[in-house]
C-alpha cells in the first residue's frame, strides 16, 4: 500500500519544530516586526501534540509557576504587546481577581491557559498532530544546501513533505531514565513523571484502593508528585527516594535572579569556555534538584504530624542509591544503599514515579541527517548553529544552548529576549543571502 503524501508547493521563510513557549514567543516576535516592516515572514510551526498543552501531563492542583508573571512571553521585549500575560487576564475578567491574590506567581493551570489563549491566534501559522520524522537537506546544482527539507507524519499516518530557508528547534527535554530502570522500559507501573497525570488515572488508588508508590528524586517536580499523592489518594503510602541527605530549597534571592536577566547570557557567551562552565555551576542551586521553599516546609510539616500521630503513612528515604530495580510478582522491588551507612535494604512498590529530569539531545537526532554540515552543533550568540560554507539555510536552536548562554537557556525567564533576537536575525537572512550568492557569482566569473 502506498504511504499518501503531501509536499507543500513553496518554501517557508522559517519552519518551527516544536511549538511550547519558545517558538511561540518566536512566533509572536516575527508577527510584531513583520508588522513594523510591512513586511511578514512566511512561517509555520509544527507540533506532535493534537492541541495546544505545556507540561500537561504534570499540571497538579498545587503546581505554581516559579518566576514572576512579568516573564511572559512579551512584556521584557515589548511591555505594550497585546500577548502579555496582563492582557490576557483583562480578557478573561480576571485582571482585578488576581491583583487580589497578592502574588507574582500564577498556577501552571493558568499559565498553561494563557499559552493556549496566545496560541489561539496563531492558528493559521500552526500545525498540530504533526510529529517531524527527519529534517534533509535540499542539495542545489552547486553543491550548496539553500533549503531544508522537513518530513513530518499526521496522527493519520499521512506524511508531509515541507521545504524551508530557515529552521527554528525547540522541541524541550526528553525524560531522562536512570539506567538501574533500563530493564524496566514500558511498565506502566514504572513512569516519568512527565506521564503523572495520564498514569495516575489507571492506578488502583484512584478508586481508593490501598498502593506503596516510591518518588525518585529530590527536585521541584518529586516534591509537587509527593504533595499531590498525599492530598488526592489518601489510599496511597509514599516513600521520597532520593541521593541527597536533605531536599535543598531554591535560591531565588534577588541579586541571584539577576543571572536570568537577558543581559547576562552576553556576560557568558563572551567567558572562556572554563569560565562558562564555572559561572553555571555556580548558581546550579538556583534550578537543579531544588525544591520551593513552601513545598519543603508543607512536606516537613506532613512528617511531622505523623510522628506526632503516630502513623506513618509516607517515608523520607534520604541518601539512598537505587542499586538495582525488576519486577517481582505484580510490584517493582527497589535495593537501595544507604550510602551513609552502607546499610542495604529492599522495597517493593505498586509504581515508582522517576522525578528525575531531563536530557536535552533531541535536537541532535533530529538533524543528524545534516552532521557533515553542523560539526559539534556551536551556536552562535544569535542562536544559530554554525555550520560549514556549504550550508546557507539557517538553523536556529532554543533550549540546547545552556552550556554556551547559560542556566536561562531552558528556562521561561529569556523567552522574549531570545524570540526578539532570532527574529531580528532571520530579518537579516535575505541581505545575507543576497550577498554570497554574489560572493559566489563573483567568484565563478
Amino acid at each position: 500500500m502506498t504511504q499518501q503524501m503531501n509536499v507543500a508547493p513553496a518554501a517557508y521563510d522559517l519552519l518551527g519544530i516544536g511549538f511550547g513557549p519558545s517558538n511561540l514567543a518566536l512566533a509572536i516576535a516575527l508577527q510584531e516586526l513583520g508588522e513594523q516592516r510591512n513586511q511578514p515572514l512566511r512561517s509555520l510551526f509544527l507540533d506532535r501534540q493534537k492541541d495546544y498543552r505545556w507540561h500537561g501531563n504534570t499540571l497538579v492542583a498545587q503546581s505554581e509557576l516559579q518566576i514572576s508573571f512579568l516573564k511572559d512571553l512579551v512584556t521584557l521585549r515589548n511591555p505594550q504587546s497585546p500577548y502579555s500575560f496582563v492582557n490576557y487576564l483583562h480578557t478573561q475578567g480576571r485582571l482585578a481577581d488576581f491583583i487580589n491574590l497578592g502574588t507574582f506567581y500564577p498556577c501552571r493551570m493558568e499559565y498553561n491557559d494563557y499559552l493556549r489563549w496566545v496560541a489561539g491566534h496563531f492558528t493559521e501559522q500552526s500545525g498540530y498532530g504533526e510529529e517531524v520524522l527527519r529534517i534533509e537537506p535540499v542539495i542545489s546544482a552547486g553543491r550548496n544546501v539553500e533549503r531544508l527539507q522537513v518530513v513530518s507524519r499526521d496522527t493519520e499516518g499521512r506524511e508531509h513533505i515541507r521545504h524551508t530557508h530557515s529552521l527554528a528547534l525547540s522541541t524541550g527535554g526528553t525524560p531522562k531514565i536512570p539506567l538501574v530502570f533500563a530493564g524496566l522500559k514500558g511498565n506502566e507501573r514504572v513512569f516519568h513523571h512527565a506521564q503523572y497525570l495520564q498514569s495516575m488515572a489507571t492506578m488502583p488508588c484512584v478508586d481508593g484502593r490501598p498502593m506503596r508508590i516510591a518518588v525518585v528524586g529530590g527536585g521541584q517536580s518529586a516534591a509537587e508528585a509527593f504533595i499531590d499523592l498525599n492530598d488526592s489518594y489518601p489510599s496511597a503510602q509514599v516513600d521520597m527516594i532520593l541521593r541527597a541527605a536533605v531536599l535543598k530549597p531554591a535560591d531565588d534571592s534577588p541579586f541571584v535572579n539577576e543571572i536570568f536577566a537577558p543581559e547576562y547570557t552576553d556576560l557568558v557567551f563572551n567567558q572562556p569556555e572554563d569560565d562558562r562552565d564555572r559561572l553555571i555551576n555556580e548558581y546550579h542551586n538556583t534550578n537543579y534538584s531544588v525544591v520551593d521553599l513552601d513545598l519543603i516546609e508543607r512536606i516537613y510539616g506532613i512528617f511531622y504530624r505523623q510522628k506526632v500521630s503516630r502513623q506513618f503513612r509516607h517515608g523520607f528515604l534520604c541518601r539512598r542509591v537505587i542499586e538495582t530495580a525488576h519486577q517481582e510478582g505484580g510490584q517493582i522491588e527497589l535495593r537501595l544503599n544507604d550510602i551513609a551507612t552502607g546499610t542495604i535494604e529492599s522495597h517493593r512498590y505498586d509504581a515508582v514515579i522517576l522525578a528525575t529530569g531531563y536530557e536535552r539531545t533531541s535536537h541532535r537526532r533530529l538533524l543528524e541527517p545534516l552532521a557533515e554540515y553542523l560539526g559539534d552543533f556551536v551556536a552562535g550568540r544569535d542562536y544559530r548553529l554554525a555550520s560549514d560554507p556549504r550550508l546557507q539555510a539557517s538553523i536556529f536552536i532554543q533550549g540546547f544552548c545552556q552550556a554556551s548562554h547559560g542556566l536561562s537557556d531552558t528556562l521561561l525567564s529569556v523567552l522574549p529576549a531570545r524570540a526578539g533576537e532570532i527574529a531580528d536575525a532571520l530579518y537579516e537572512l535575505p541581505r545575507h543571502r543576497r550577498q554570497e550568492i554574489a560572493k559566489a557569482v563573483a567568484q565563478r566569473a
